[in-house]
Parts: structure tokens; sequence; C-alpha cells
């Protein structure tokens, strides 16, 4: 069953049984009404006959009165005083002889008086110097009767015609709020990997359904830039193996093809560095693609403090000695092997265009929450339109960052995805001379009791 069809029978079920609900309580409200309606008039007049008789001034014929179709009185022994001209003649209204004053109230069958509509009978007892004398009172229920007839006739005729508009209404506004959700099925069931530009309509109107359609369009969006990244990554990389593989191999046969065995060490040693230079970059190619998979990253507590210093002393060869200022005890939450490869990339960064001399600074930002790492050199620089471009997947930056260097072109994009799947960012910021690329992560949360 549809959502419009599930719609349109649970309004109309829900209508109907308020419905039911009121047309019940209307009747019983209307009917209740009149019959007391009823019941004082004739209990007015009982009241008053039975006053006559105490006083002994009943008249042999009781005239008719308002708000009382029949009265009679009748003593104990059940003899008829006197009564309306219409019960002349009759028994008594009932057989039963009340033992004391009061009044009580009943509905006698209709056909006990031969009358066509229902009757609501008083009967008032009082004391009299004869004894005990009972007056009954009785009013027709016939308005009251025509009244319910006529609700019960109207209900029984609105209440459909009611019902049906409720559905159809229902229907109506269901489908026209639905219309836009078709057509989001359409469009999204017609795009496929490769239409990942189309985008599915929005309404005008500002809804849920509206804020469905945008929030499909930004996933569309997220897709398609997933997927042009993920085109522009297999490209890229299948460039970037293509040549040293190429390299490797005519390395290889020129040294097959040379006769002189001393120059073979020289042409395998260069093989070998191509190789080494090759599985870098299948590491490099496969970390990324753990990254970009969104694999979980360990959520460990771990001192960034000395995760900083233990890869720092690790590279006491290098071109260049490193200058430190780390703060002790920053601690965050994340992988150790992760961040150790962040700022490794970033100091081989460093030392592959510094000229005499590479930082690292380790602070925190109290306000922000945030721990600070500052890798400088004083090479060439990153010129400013080119600060974020340095971060895209095997960028290099003219000559200063070819090939000659030894960089792949991932180590930065490697670097800036750990930091982000870190929450952190990494970005590269003005510096008075050389290049400053500054990581910024969130501190880990305070221990309890802490």
């Amino acid at each position: 069953m549809t959502v419009r069809a599930r719609a349109t029978i649970g309004a109309s079920a829900v209508v109907a049984i308020a419905l039911a609900i009121a047309s019940l309580s209307l009747l019983g409200l209307l009917d209740a009404n009149l019959l007391h309606n009823a019941e004082s008039d004739a209990e007015a007049q009982a009241t008053a006959v039975a006053r006559l008789a105490e006083a002994g001034r009943l008249d042999p014929l009781l005239p008719p009165t308002h708000g009382a179709d029949f009265l009679q009185v009748v003593n104990e022994q059940g003899i008829v005083l006197t009564s309306s001209q219409n019960l002349t003649g009759r028994p008594p209204v009932s057989a039963d002889r009340p033992t004391a004053p009061g009044t009580v109230l009943s509905t006698l069958d209709v056909g006990a008086l031969g009358q066509e509509y229902r009757q609501r009978v008083v009967q008032v007892t009082a004391e009299t110097n004869d004894g005990l004398v009972t007056v009954y009172a009785g009013t027709s229920l016939r308005d009251a009767d025509a009244a319910d007839s006529t609700t019960s006739a109207a209900l029984a005729v609105g209440m459909p015609l009611l019902l049906l508009t409720v559905a159809g209404v229902t229907w109506w506004v269901t489908g026209r709020a639905l219309r836009p959700v078709e057509a989001i099925r359409t469009e999204v069931a017609e795009i496929s990997d490769r239409d990942l530009h189309r985008r599915v309509p929005v309404p005008q109107t500002h809804d849920e359904i509206a804020r469905l359609a945008l929030t499909m369009n930004a996933t569309l969006d997220r897709l398609e830039s997933s997927g042009q990244r993920q085109r522009q990554f297999i490209a890229d990389a299948s460039h970037e193996l293509r040549s040293p593989i190429a390299v490797l191999r005519t390395q290889l046969e020129v040294a097959l093809a040379v006769p002189d065995p001393e120059l073979r060490p020289e042409l395998l040693l260069g093989a070998l560095e191509d190789t080494e230079r090759l599985q870098q970059l299948a590491a490099d190619l496969l970390l990324l693609a753990r990254i970009d998979a969104a694999e979980p990253r360990p959520n460990g507590r771990l001192d960034l403090s000395d995760l900083v210093d233990d890869a720092v002393r690790k590279r006491r060869g290098d071109r260049l000695p490193i200058h430190t200022e780390l703060a002790p005890g920053i601690e965050v939450a994340g992988s150790g092997l992760w961040l150790t490869r962040v700022v490794t990339n970033l100091l081989d960064n460093a030392q592959r265009f510094a000229e005499q001399r590479v930082g690292v600074v380790l602070r925190t930002e109290p306000t922000a929450r945030q721990a600070v790492l500052e890798v400088t050199d004083d090479g060439p620089g990153i010129p400013e339109p080119d600060r974020e471009r340095v971060f895209e997947r095997f960028t290099r930056l003219d000559d200063a960052r070819s090939r000659d260097h030894g960089g792949t072109g991932l180590g930065l994009a490697i670097a800036r995805d750990l930091a982000e799947h870190h929450h952190g960012t990494l970005t590269a910021e003005p510096a008075p001379r050389g290049a400053r690329l500054v990581v910024r992560l969130p501190l880990a949360a305070a221990a309890p009791g802490n």
C-alpha cells in the first residue's frame, strides 16, 4: 500500500471515529435535554393538581394544560378520582400504590395508553384528608423522538459525505505533497555513475521535502567530487608509476647489454634506487587508499610532545640539524603511527628544500583547546597563490619541487589527509623566510577527576 493510500485511510478512520463519538454525544445530549424539559413541565402540572387535592378542590374533569398531555388522580384504593378528558373511563395509569408522599419519574410504554409516542409520566403522591392520593401527569416525547429521528437522519447522510470529502481532500493533498518526492525518486533512479553531475529538483516549498532534495543534492555533490577525485587519483598514479617503471626497465636493459662487468654495479645501484622510489610511491598510494576509505583511526590517548621528540631524534643523520621548541605534556587522541607519519612527511619536506635551518615548534592554544605543531625551513618558500595547491596529490611547484629532489608529490597531501582524519588541519602560513607548515589538532579531553 502506498503512502498516499495509507495517509488517506488513516485520516478517514480518525475522522470516522471522531464523528461517531461526536454523533453519539450529540444524540445523547439532545435526548437528555428534551427529556429534562418534558419532565419539568409534567412535574409542574402534577404538583399543581396535588395541591388542589390537598385543598379538596379537585374538579370532576381536569382541563388540558400546557406541559401535560394527560392528568389522572388515583386514591390509595386504586380508584380514579378524576382525570383529563383523554383518560376518561380508563383504569389507573399504574398498578403500583405508593405508601408515602413523594415524586417518582418514569417512562411508560406507549402501548399502555394507546399513544403513538412514548410518554414520560411524573407521579406525585400527596397526603389529603381522605388519605393518600397519587397524581399522574404525562407528557408526550414525540418532540424528542422527532428531533432524534431528524438528527439521526441528518448524521446518516452527512457523515458519509463528510468522510468522502475528507478522503478526497487527503488523497489530493497527499498526492500534491508527494509529487516532489516522486520527482526526486525518478531523477535518482536515472542517475548512473556516469551522470553524477545531474541533480534532483528542489521544490519551492521550504519544507521537509525541500530539505530532503537539498540533502540529496549535497550527497550527489560529494559523490561527484569523490568520483572525480578517484578518477584523477588513478590517472595521476598511473602517470607517476609509469615513469619510474620505464626508467627501471631501461637501466636493467642497459645493465644486460653492457659487456663490461665493472659498470654493472653502478647500473644496478641506480636500478635499486628507482626500485626504492617505486616502493615508497606504492606505500604512499596504499596509505591514501586507506584514508580515502575512511578507515577508522585508533582513538588512544598519546603524548604528542614525546611523539614529536622521538621523530626528531630518529633523524640525527639528516642533511641539516633540526631545532626544536617542544612544550611538554601535550596530549591528543589518535594513532601514534599516523601522527608520526605527519611529522615525518613535514620534516622530509623541510629537509628537501631548506638551505641552512629546519625548525619544529610545539605549543598549545588554550582558548581553542588545540595543539599547534609548526615546521619551518629557510628554503625558497611557498608562494601565496600555491599555499593550497601544494596539498593536492602529485603536485610539485616548478623546479624547486621537481622529481630531482626525490619527492613523489604525495607527502603533504598525505599529511593533510591524516591531520583531517584526526579532526585537525594542516595549512601553509606566511613566514618571514622560507616555508611554514602548521598542524592544529584538538587536545585530548581531560580525564575524569582532573
